[in-house]
């Protein structure tokens, strides 16, 4: 495999230079091909059933966070491409009277783009997206985790696309490993901080670009003034669409302690108009599974250690391993020396923290690494202004959910354990551009500054110096 992998990466650097100069037409037309591959009937068959094999995902969930998403992004990149790779002008100081300056977006060359499982066509299509309209080549790993999901893609890429312009490859960890090893101009990664901090470190030896889209325990902060009948439908849909499983989650709330009671009763009872009886989610369509055995097993001792520690099960708490099925679930009386609260869940646990003033909420979030997304509901815009103001997130949603993910004209990411750069929109497009920057004298010089240097010209430097202060 090393050496099937050393010839793929050799014949994509042969090559990019064929594609780095591709106007914005041919890169529309690229992005067309997989448009059309994702509205084929045929074809969304195939892709329901290998996320249904892998995740039991409902056909709505995919086209709302799977294929629509894409659609989107493939919408917006066309609409918007060919502006965004036009030269930039720029000012220049007085200094450089007789120059004319410009940044010209510019491939950054052979990329890799490694995705995870939770969202499998979502995360590795999206950044291919943008590597694609930067004029990029693309490898592309996608999670073997989702076994079935992957193939699709493998099939996908393959159908559309020379290898050495776009190519899937498939494998476990030896293959990422691997991969990493490859002098890649730019590492797109999607995964969790700890594997991320071994991406960094491997693209380091080689100093390659990286973004990494890491996760971490996003915080949901709700106070006394949240419409608390909203607010709970929303964070149940957020919470426990893909079973928990998305790294933008609410991870655990926050709740004031004048609406704690009332806004516990909201939830459950949001929970059981989403999702029918309690008794009945388990069979319920709309509800899907844990990825596998080692995640089932390991949200079991997060839940079990939160127990053991005296957290308090409000509702759910139901582990069924046969069928890796876990129901939504609630937890009080949380402490935060719990697993709970200390790594991020990736699952339908949902630990509650009461509060009782916003400077205490901040503290609590200010306790553990920066989230990807900070979720606040509030109408007391002093509320939310001093949330915001005190604490760093990726980014913050007021009054919803996910929607830091919908917006293409916002950058998406986190900032340090939950992410390194910015994508979406023209931040993706940049992302995976060489902003060059270039200078052309057009007439003039500035000999004053070559030598020798004369007492005529000293006096000078130091007018011109003054004059600058």
């Amino acid at each position: 495999m090393a050496n099937d992998i050393d010839a793929l990466f050799n014949q994509q650097k042969e090559n990019q230079n064929n594609i780095k100069n591709s106007d914005s037409g041919q890169r529309i037309q690229k992005l067309e091909l997989i448009e059309n591959y994702l509205n084929n009937e045929k074809n969304l068959d195939q892709l329901y059933h290998a996320m249904y094999t892998d995740l039991k995902k409902p056909k709505a969930e995919i086209l709302i966070s799977e294929t629509g998403i894409i659609h989107a992004h493939l919408s917006f990149v066309k609409k918007n491409l060919k502006k965004w790779m036009k030269p930039e002008k720029v000012s220049r100081p007085l200094s450089l009277l007789g120059t004319k300056s410009h940044i010209q977006y510019e491939p950054k060359g052979i990329t890799l783009i490694i995705s995870p499982w939770n969202y499998p066509l979502n995360l590795s299509i999206v950044p291919l997206i943008y590597a694609l309209s930067a004029g990029n080549s693309i490898v592309l790993k996608p999670s073997e985790i989702s076994y079935s999901t992957s193939t699709f893609i493998k099939k996908m890429i393959t159908d559309l696309f020379d290898e050495k312009e776009v190519a899937v490859v498939e494998g476990g960890s030896n293959i990422a490993q691997e991969l990493l090893s490859k002098p890649f101009d730019h590492i797109f990664f999607t995964g969790s901080p700890q594997i991320g901090k071994i991406v960094m470190s491997e693209a380091a030896k080689n100093l390659s670009s990286v973004t990494l889209e890491l996760g971490g325990k996003s915080p949901s902060i709700i106070d006394e003034t949240a419409d608390l009948s909203g607010i709970s439908e929303k964070c149940t849909w957020a919470k426990f669409i893909n079973t928990g499983q998305s790294c933008i989650a609410p991870d655990y709330l926050i709740l004031k302690d004048v609406v704690y009671n009332d806004f516990l009763e909201n939830m459950i009872y949001s929970i059981e108009k989403l999702y029918s009886a309690q008794e009945n989610i388990k069979m319920s369509s709309d509800y899907g599974r844990i990825i596998n055995e080692k995640h089932f097993k390991r949200l079991e001792s997060m839940f079990n250690d939160a127990l053991e520690k005296g957290a308090h099960v409000v509702y759910g708490g139901e582990f069924d391993e046969s069928s890796l099925y876990i129901s939504p679930t609630i937890l009080d009386n949380v402490a935060e020396d719990m697993e709970i609260m200390n790594d991020e869940i990736f699952g339908p646990i949902l630990p509650v923290i009461k509060y009782s003033s916003t400077s205490e909420a901040c503290d609590i979030v200010s306790r553990r690494p920066k989230p990807l997304t900070m979720y606040i509901a509030s109408k007391d815009k002093k509320n939310i202004n001093y949330l915001i103001n005190h604490t760093t997130a990726g980014g913050s949603v007021i009054n919803d959910y996910m929607l830091g993910y919908s917006n293409p004209n916002l950058p998406f990411g986190g900032v340090n354990n939950s992410g390194i750069g910015k994508s979406f929109g023209f931040h993706g497009f940049v992302e995976f551009s060489n902003q060059r920057s270039i200078i052309h004298r057009k007439w003039g010089n500035l000999n004053l500054i070559y030598p020798p240097y004369s007492e005529k010209k000293l006096e000078k430097l130091k007018e011109i110096h003054k004059w600058f202060s």
